[in-house]
């Protein structure tokens, strides 16, 4: 891609103030002097009376195994996420009519109980109807038999409805979110992508609230220009980047490009279009005037792949993504899913979505991964990383971001030329505000470095520049950049730099910044000395013109233009009276960690996998030694696990403000003897469900095939969280049996396979583990990306490598005894 030198050097936009903020038309919320009350306005969702942008993420409690739940919840927590989503698959509960299982992973009480105590809220996907990529749906295959009207008021449907409901109720009485009893259910979605039936959505809240579920917030999807009962839910969105529904010879979907454009269009019209019985008749919908906050319950935290395609999104696709909305005045992030999942296997049929149950796409038997920020397996993925600086920046700044509207730039370039090729917005209110932009696709339309960008801004009688020399936009970059927003003894600051957050030391307050990558970091100051600025070089002061009395952040004087005297990292401290900004590059703004060590609020620096438990933050090792730095220091009486008796791990860091300590290296792989397979067999060609889509090959077709034996030492499970197998391969699908189960399979899009072998310990050691594989045959018709698609005029099937890895994850400190 060559740079795009033909724009302008400035950009402007004006920023109004802000509306008065009134309470939505909606029949949701609750009670006014509630405690901790959750409430909807026109704008944003408040909860105890304060705006609130929650940052919800998606779980399926039935498709992991409850002794990981905690572990996962609590990861989910540490990445950012406030509220966990979850489907209640009705399939998967009463299989056999009259027979409602809670037990084993569909004991959705301890599960929400569980959440509650990871500091989760929760919010339920009911049904009865809930796709998911679930067999009918997740209607038990004797609902779906019945001579009767689905999803719709039918009597006899609505009373079966109303049954599952009370079971559901029964299970989580006493956890909903309730005036005088604030439990950790403040929402529930009624069916899913339900597009013409507005009465019956009305009736299921109706069932619902009838049974004793109660709670302030309802939803409903309402993509697909969805016809939602006015006042009675609240509509919630989606954003994918790529799309397994779409055919196969299908590059990138045209939906995709309006995902990466800031824009008040909330409605995507493709997701969920190929279980449409018809197209949809209205075009998208702007919602800039819809009296009710932009909510999204699935943003592709990933993609799924089904047989005949298989999407390969990046991690970036998917933080670029999340920030665009945000950009376009989001003020609920949901993503799907942000926790990978096992289909489960029913007593009497697998529960996947299959040309074999009337759909026109063939997926996985037990994968469900979705290539999510947290894998099925649990490994950490970079865009959960990515996303949790993100997340960090809402929890410390959310609040405020929510109360400004969207304001888009005009669409045309100043002298009537071509729309822009730069993607920007702001969110502000005639004061401040946060600038968005956005030069991120994924990389089958990648867009080009933009030079001489910069960005005018007016905010009522304040005017910015930013910044304030033309800098080259490059690609992939994304972010959000502070203007005129008050940091501590800062009363105002606008620089191209993300926040991060915030944390409160017995110095002052210290804020991390994420600077942008290629864009200097300048920094424009108000109402501040350039004689108090320590840490950085004054490159000029400026005269500013007073502000009206009445604004919120007035100031007059001067503005100090200044850059970090330090190049971008931990030494990279800008202190101006009791205040530190701390400007950090892209990649170490990925490792920055936010929860409780040792009862205290602490900020930590880890380049891998962790979590917060409750008590400490809990590290996974890596094979060699590698640092931690830690805000503040750790406490007196606690020690580095693994070190001498006493013995501190601290080692020369940078900066004053991070101490930097060592976690010993741990090597817990072991290389296993490559399987090979005997021959490269070819999957039989066939087409079949709704769409005549290329179909999967069958359980006759795998069990054709010669198995190939993995030796897996038992004693590797001791003392393990997980166990897993990583396979590094290529082929077309490739099955895991631990014995006659099939515990694992996976449809080859390029990348590598992780397979959780924890849970099978016992099946493993009876009757070993088993692999089955077609390979890829160089004339299929499958999607598969073009960067890893292979060129071989002969069939692949190979693994490259092979390896066993116990996961077993350290707390930072333990007490010195």
């Amino acid at each position: 891609m060559s740079p795009n030198p033909a724009q302008p050097t400035v950009r402007r936009v004006r920023v109004p103030a802000a509306p008065a903020v009134r309470p939505a038309p909606l029949d949701l919320g609750d009670p006014a002097g509630t405690p901790d009350a959750v409430r909807v306005t026109d704008r944003y969702v408040e909860r105890d009376g304060r705006p609130w942008l929650p940052v919800m993420g998606e779980y399926h409690f039935s498709r992991d195994n409850p002794e990981r739940w905690e572990t996962e919840l609590r990861t989910m927590r540490s990445g950012g996420v406030t509220v966990v989503a979850t489907y209640l698959l009705w399939i998967v509960h009463e299989e056999v009519r009259g027979q409602v299982r809670w037990d084993g992973p569909r004991d959705l009480r301890r599960f929400v109980e569980t959440a509650a105590r990871a500091g989760l809220d929760v919010v339920l996907r009911i049904g009865p109807w809930a796709h998911g990529e679930t067999r009918n749906g997740g209607f038990p295959d004797w609902l779906q038999a019945l001579p009767l009207a689905h999803r719709t008021n039918d009597p006899a449907y609505v009373e079966l409805a109303r049954g599952w409901y009370a079971a559901i109720a029964e299970q989580v009485r006493g956890l909903l979110h309730a005036p005088g009893h604030p439990g950790p259910v403040i929402g529930i979605q009624v069916d899913n992508e339900l597009y013409d039936q507005p009465e019956h959505l009305a009736t299921l809240r109706d069932l619902a609230e009838s049974a004793g579920l109660r709670v302030p917030l309802w939803l409903a999807t309402g993509w697909g220009g969805a016809r939602l009962p006015r006042g009675r839910v609240l509509p919630v969105y989606a954003g994918y980047s790529d799309g397994f529904w779409e055919e196969s010879t299908t590059g990138w979907p045209a939906f995709g490009a309006t995902h990466y454009t800031f824009s008040t269009v909330r409605d995507d019209l493709t997701v969920g279009a190929d279980l449409r019985h018809g197209p949809a008749t209205e075009p998208a919908r702007d919602g800039a005037d819809d009296p009710w906050p932009f909510a999204t319950c699935e943003l592709g935290g990933g993609m799924q792949v089904a047989y005949h395609r298989r999407p390969h999104v990046d991690a970036d696709d998917v933080a670029a993504l999340a920030l665009t909305k945000l950009g376009s005045g989001s003020a609920w992030q949901g993503y799907y899913l942000y926790h990978g999942g096992t289909q489960v296997l029913g007593d009497r049929s697998t529960t996947q979505e299959s040309h074999a149950t009337g759909y026109p796409n063939d997926l996985p038997v037990r994968d469900y991964d979705f290539w999510a920020p947290i894998g099925a397996a649990g490994r950490q993925r970079p865009h959960y990383h990515r996303l949790r600086r993100q997340h960090l920046f809402l929890e410390t700044f959310g609040p405020e971001l929510a109360t400004y509207p969207t304001v888009l730039p005009d669409a045309v370039l100043p002298d009537g030329g071509p729309a822009d090729a730069v993607r920007w917005s702001v969110r502000g209110d005639g004061e401040r505000g946060y600038l968005f932009v956005n030069n991120h696709q994924p990389a089958v339309a990648a867009l080009a470095d933009v030079e001489g960008v910069r960005f005018d801004v007016e905010l009522g009688p304040h005017r910015v520049t930013v910044p304030t020399a033309p800098c080259t936009l490059r690609s992939g970059v994304s972010a959000a950049w502070p203007l005129r927003q008050r940091f501590g003894s800062v009363p105002a600051l606008t620089a191209p730099a993300q926040p991060i957050t915030r944390l409160d030391t017995g110095r002052g307050p210290v804020f991390l910044f994420a600077t942008t990558d290629g864009v200097d970091v300048e920094l424009q100051l108000e109402g501040v000395d350039a004689a108090e600025i320590r840490g950085a070089d004054v490159l000029r002061t400026e005269p500013l013109e007073p502000g009206p009395p009445s604004a919120g952040t007035r100031v007059v004087g001067t503005r100090v233009v200044a850059t970090p005297t330090a190049a971008p990292g931990l030494a990279a401290e800008v202190v101006v009276g009791d205040t530190t900004l701390v400007f950090l590059p892209p990649a170490l703004a990925d490792t920055v960690w936010r929860g409780t060590v040792d009862g205290r609020d602490s900020v930590v620096l880890w380049d891998g996998s962790g979590y917060f438990d409750g008590e400490t933050f809990r590290v996974v090792p890596h094979a060699e030694d590698r640092t931690v730095d830690v805000l503040p220091t750790l406490p007196a009486g606690t020690a580095l696990p693994t070190l001498p008796a006493g013995g501190r791990a601290r080692v020369p860091g940078e900066g004053s403000l991070f101490a930097r300590y060592v976690v010993p290296g741990e090597d817990l792989s072991r290389p296993l003897a490559v399987p090979r397979f005997a021959a490269a067999v070819t999957a039989p060609v066939r087409a079949g469900g709704s769409a005549g889509r290329l179909s999967a090959p069958t359980d006759a077709d795998f069990a054709a095939l010669a198995p190939v034996e993995v030796p897996v030492p038992d004693d590797i499970f001791e003392d393990a969280e997980r166990v897993l197998l990583r396979l590094d391969w290529t082929g077309d699908a490739i099955r895991v049996h631990a014995g006659d189960l099939l515990i694992a399979d996976q449809f080859w899009s390029g990348r590598g396979f992780d397979v959780d072998l924890a849970p099978y310990r016992a099946e493993i050691r009876a009757g070993g583990l088993w692999l089955r594989a077609f390979a890829w045959s160089p004339s299929s018709g499958v999607h598969v990306d073009p960067r890893v698609r292979p060129s071989s005029a002969t069939p692949v099937l190979e693994v490259r490598t092979a390896e066993l890895h116990a996961v077993r994850p350290r707390p930072l400190t333990t007490p010195l005894r």
